[in-house]
Formats: structure tokens, sequence, C-alpha cells
């Protein structure tokens, strides 16, 4: 186990009409005027929109506006809302949306106070950063886990790049409103995306070389199991409340890094992703789905025994102590049948990658479970077609 500092000071208001509340709760905490961010129609059609304004309101908090956020959020948008925060003298910024809003938002909150080039010092650089402006969010689909965890990703469509900010705690809302029914009425695709994303963070801190960690290994393990059997459901009932709020709070315990204190992590799947997502614009969840299973059987080899426990503990394959390497490529075919059976894509042909990016799609190095040359890279995606 490695020594480790925890800080998640984020209040989680969870439950139905929850959201209704939002101006009383920015109230409490000093709230005078906020940056309103959000997506397309789907928050305005449905009245979310209008009840949190509703409630901005009521309780005396000015607010400005700023929509048309997309997934893998772009960093144009984000620099308009930087200039409109400091146009506006805003004092926070509320997200209402998914992941990408709340990223869009982390990314408006940090840059508004920086003083030089955002993108290339915070997201490419990795530089530190000593202040933001703070964020809270109300979550519209249970994925990203951005609600609770310290990071933001970001698309900059001009150089087709996708990048994350360095983590850092200033990042993790203040306030984050969970109301499961919000989700509902989202479509199946989304929120198997959903599924995939909370399931492939906890992958990403479950393979790794730290040893003595078996605290968090449960932990993890468990989380898997529930997001395993509920992820499911709510794909095929999308009305099922139960269902929804597991997983909408295994989403936030997957990635506000409660489970990866203590050891070293992976995160090679989920940066091959954002090479396939910046160039080809396709659903991180449907990319993760179809690289975290090629990875998988390229790297298993590694440590056959963590793949032979994610077999047996998670993925209900019955151990065969004569035939490891069986056991452990049995719950890399089972993960990835479930995944299809959420309907998403498990092949590089289903995202529309063609061969011939497939070289410059992997010209990196990354990994720490197994740490990959562009060598690898391409075996990693020749195993994904």
């Amino acid at each position: 186990m490695l020594n480790f500092s925890f800080y998640s000071p984020t209040k989680f208001v969870f439950g139905k009409g929850e959201e209704n509340n939002i101006g009383q709760l920015l109230s409490q905490r000093g709230a005078k005027k906020v940056l309103l961010h959000y997506g397309g129609q789907s928050a305005e059609k449905s009245g979310l929109l209008g009840r949190v304004r509703t409630s901005l309101k009521g309780a005396g908090i000015e607010f400005v506006e700023l929509g048309g956020v997309h997934p893998n959020p772009r960093y144009s948008l984000a620099v308009e809302g930087m200039e409109l925060a400091r146009k506006a003298n805003v004092d926070l910024i509320l997200a209402v949306g998914g992941g990408s809003v709340v990223d869009s938002a982390k990314c408006i909150a940090a840059g508004t106070l920086y003083d030089g080039d955002v993108w290339q010092d915070l997201y490419i650089d990795k530089k530190p950063y000593d202040k933001a402006l703070p964020v809270a969010c109300i979550l519209t689909i249970a994925a990203a886990g951005s609600e609770g965890s310290a990071g933001s990703v970001i698309s900059n469509r001009e150089v087709g790049i996708k990048e994350g900010i360095r983590t850092n705690d200033l990042l993790r809302p203040v306030l984050s409103i969970l109301n499961p029914e919000l989700t509902m009425t989202l479509p199946a695709y989304q929120t198997a995306c959903g599924v995939t994303d909370m399931f492939i963070h906890l992958t990403e801190r479950y393979f790794t070389n730290t040893p003595d960690v078996s605290l968090t290994d449960e932990m993890i393990e468990g989380l898997m199991r529930t997001i395993l059997k509920y992820g499911i459901v709510c794909v095929k009932e999308p009305d099922n409340y139960n269902a929804r709020a597991q997983i909408m709070w295994a989403g936030m315990l997957a990635h506000n890094n409660i489970c990866g204190v203590d050891r070293e992590q992976d995160w090679a799947s989920h940066h091959i992703q954002h090479r396939i997502g910046a160039k080809y614009d396709s659903a991180h969840g449907a990319g993760l789905a179809t690289i975290f299973p090629a990875w998988a059987q390229y790297v298993y080899k590694h440590n056959v025994p963590r793949f032979v426990r994610f077999a047996t503990k998670v993925m209900g394959v019955d151990n065969d102590v004569f035939h490891p390497e069986e056991v452990a490529l049995e719950g890399i075919r089972r993960i990835k049948a479930y995944f299809a059976s959420l309907g998403m894509p498990t092949t590089l042909s289903e995202l529309g990658v063609k061969d011939e990016d497939i070289k410059e799609l992997a010209n990196f190095n990354d990994g720490f479970f197994v740490k990959l040359t562009p060598a690898d890279m391409e075996k990693i995606f020749e195993l994904a077609k």
C-alpha cells in the first residue's frame, strides 16, 4: 500500500426532487451570481432548466447562461465561458448535465482565474494552478464521475487532441445534486456508455502493480459487481428507480478516487480512447467498450493471478487452478460479451476507425500496469478490430 492524501470536500445531495433546492443550497454557501452551464435541448425540454432558474431566482441568486456543450466537450466553448464568467464577475459555475458539462464547467472554473494559456499550460503541460472558481453540478447522466472527481477532460477540435487537466482538489465540486429520476429519460445507448465508463474507471485502478491493497480491491470488486447487476437493468428498464439510484451512486464512488488512493493506477485504456474520441468524435463509453477487452487480452500474462481474481470475483467464472490462463481469458470474454449485451460496440470497425489511421493513433507511450510502446499500442488496436 502506498502513502496517500485523500480530500473530498463535495457535499452530495441525493434523491428525488433535490434539484429544486439548488438556489437554497448555493445561497447557504454564499453564492451571489453564477454561470449556468448546460448542454443541448433536453434539459430545457424536460423542464429541468426552468426549475433551476426558478430556484435560483427564489434564492436571490443572479445568473448568466452558456449552453451548447457537446459530448467530448469543446475547448472553444469553455473559452467563451471564461470570457463570460470574467465579464459577468460570477462567483460560481453551475453545471446542469452529464460529465461533459461538468468537465467543461471545471475548465471554465480553472481558466477564468488563470493568467496564461489555459490549453497549453494546464491541459498539455499539466502545470500546477492554485486557484479556481467553485463548481457545483446537477447531474443528469451517471457515467463520468465528474460530480466527485478532481479532473476535467476537454477536446480541442482545432488541433484534434483530447486531454485532461492536472488533477486538483480545487476542481472537486463543492456541491453535487444527484437525482436518479433525471437519468430515466436518457436513450439506452447513452445509459450503456455511462455504465461502461464507470466500470472502466474501476479497472484502471484495479489492474495495478501495487501489492497489499486488499481493502480497496474488495471495494472495487463490490462496485464492479453492482454496476454489472444494475447496469443492464437500467438499459432494459429505464424507469427502474432503484437500479438508476444504485448506478448513480456507484458512478461517483468509482471515480472520486476513494478506491484508488493506495495504489499505482494504469489509465492506458482511457488514454487510447481519448485519441480515438478526439479523431472520430465517438462516444467515450463506446470507445472504452472496444479498447478495454483488447488491452486486457494483450497484457493479462503480466499478472495472470490478478486477471484470475477479476474473472472469479467479478465475472463469476469458476476457478480452475490447473488452467489459470483459461480462467483469465474467460473473464475477459465475459466482460466483452457484457458490453455487447448493453448495446455497446466491441470492435474498432463499429466505431468507424480506419486501418490507415491506426499507426497515428497508436503513436504514443502509456500505461503503468504494463508500460506500452507505440508497437504495443498497434497490437492492441489489431486485437480490437
